[in-house]
């Protein structure tokens, strides 16, 4: 028999509605928040900037030949071999001067956007079955996928590494503890490591260095004084005497203390004039060492004691007095479905956009011409990058595989592939460990189902009843932290 509570869930929930509920969540705020990012386009021309302001995006629609706009359905796009997509329109104010010019204010095109079907911005949202019919749609279709050129496609979900969060794990048979962080700033990842050496020494590894850092070195180009690194080390017996150790063995013991930001530039840019090296420095430290605590300089003491803690976990794992954390534990690990992917694929063409609005107003103003905003914008440049993207499934950082050809098998299998999670991994290593079934997976991903032969343990599927939250703006609850922390050390 039935079991009574699995048909009253499926008759209340939608088995694709993680996909849904998260594209919603990138039209609603994804899409808003990357233009608020760039709100200001200045470019090399006195005077003269455009200042962003609210997105919108339309229902689906089409332009015909003869440049008429028109609504559009799903069904229409797959008998023409259609895009199923939405137009985009930004708020552009010119600043002449730093005054505005509100009497040029107002909405442009910017490009198209695909439209999830059953989204809020599809059609057939809230449409009566009978009326779907009419329009040739299935009224059982659960909808979760887009419609690039007639083919229908579905965004599988990415598992990775939580983002923001120190993972510590012993490698190479013990010898080496490492520190890492995946540390995620809007529109950039970059990995963050300390390493500890079984000796007790500290080096440090991020992006646009070649080579380890002297954990020293870099604490103090970070501003951090002597005396502040021995003050945050002081609260484990263990920790306190790795810093001590660092602090005598280090290279820039005998460093003058103005020039600690030239020592660390010449690790990237060695040979060249000393005011170069310490702009180099300033630059990577600010931009490419943990980017989610900021890039400015009044940022820079915070990251310091951050890559502290990072050292402290470290020497615990190291010392056996804290456990090192399991990499393929589900609380570890996140998963991206269509609207997160979708806001990393808009963000990264709306940089080729602004890129390509500054050079157009740069060419204008040095013929000479008018400038004029119809003029300078191209709505191809998004449109083409994101199209291309969905249509090849190749994705902004280099994975492949992210855009698939729904599959239409039967009903089953089209609920299964909307519901399908893949790994970052690559297909050809072994991953033992990273193929395993995990007792965090339960109730979240199904033990069994997942292919035979490379792809065994790396493409998995969501557990039938299970409910994936799309995320939340973590400003509120971060401010609330903060309020309560200053209480508790008044």
């Amino acid at each position: 028999m039935e079991p009574i509570m699995l048909r009253s869930y499926l008759e209340s929930n939608s088995l694709v509605q993680h996909q849904i509920e998260s594209f919603n969540r990138f039209v609603d705020f994804g899409a808003q928040k990357i233009v608020n990012r760039q709100s200001t386009i200045e470019p090399s021309v006195e005077g003269f900037a455009l200042r962003l302001g609210k997105v919108r995006l339309d229902k689906a629609s089409i332009i015909e030949a003869d440049g008429s706009r028109r609504t559009i359905m799903p069904n229409e796009a797959r008998l023409r071999n259609l895009n199923y997509s939405a137009p985009v329109f930004i708020e552009v104010v010119p600043v002449i001067r730093g005054i505005e010019k509100t009497a040029s204010f107002g909405e442009v095109f910017v490009g198209e956007v695909p439209i999830m079907v059953r989204s809020n911005l599809c059609h057939l949202k809230q449409l009566p079955q009978s009326q779907a019919i009419e329009y040739g749609e299935d009224p059982e279709d659960p909808g979760g996928y887009f419609i690039i050129k007639g083919v229908e496609r579905v965004l599988i979900g990415l598992e990775d590494i939580a983002s923001n969060r120190i993972i510590t794990t012993r490698e190479k048979g013990g010898t080496i503890t490492k520190s890492t962080v995946f540390s995620t700033a809007p529109g950039f990842r970059a990995k963050c490591v300390v390493s500890r050496t079984q000796s007790g020494m500290f080096a440090v590894d991020f992006p646009t260095i070649s080579k380890s850092v002297d954990f020293i070195l870099l604490l103090r180009s970070l501003g951090m004084e002597p005396a502040d690194i021995t003050k945050y080390s002081e609260d484990n017996h263990s920790f306190k005497n790795d810093i001590i150790l660092n602090m005598e063995l280090t290279q820039s013991k005998d460093i003058d203390p103005k020039t600690f930001l030239v020592e660390f530039g010449k690790l990237s840019a060695p040979g060249q004039a000393s005011e170069y090296q310490q702009k180099r420095a300033e630059t990577q430290i600010d931009n490419y060492l943990l980017p989610h605590l900021g890039s400015g300089q009044e940022d820079r003491f915070e990251k310091a004691k951050y890559i502290i803690q990072m050292a402290k976990k470290a020497t615990l794992v190291s010392n056996r007095m804290a456990r090192e954390d399991d990499k393929d534990h589900y609380g570890n690990k996140r998963v991206k479905f269509s609207g997160d992917l979708m806001e990393e694929l808009f963000a990264y063409a709306f940089r080729f956009f602004v890129k390509e609005v500054k050079y157009q107003i740069e060419r204008t103003s040095a013929r000479g011409r008018k400038l004029s905003i119809q003029s300078i914008i191209n709505p191809d440049t998004i449109t083409e990058k994101v199209l291309y993207a969905m249509g090849t499934g190749t994705w902004v950082a280099g994975q492949t595989g992210i855009s698939q050809v729904l599959d239409r098998t039967n009903m089953i299998s089209t609920y299964t592939h909307l519901r399908r999670i893949k790994s970052p991994l690559a297909k050809k290593h072994p991953h033992f460990k990273a193929r395993d079934v995990h007792g965090t997976q339960w109730g979240k991903i199904c033990p069994s189902e997942t292919p035979e032969g490379q792809e065994v343990g790396l493409t998995k599927y969501l557990a039938l009843m299970a409910k994936i939250t799309v995320g939340a703006d973590e400003s509120a609850t971060e401010k609330k932290i903060r309020e309560l922390y200053n209480v508790k050390e008044a």
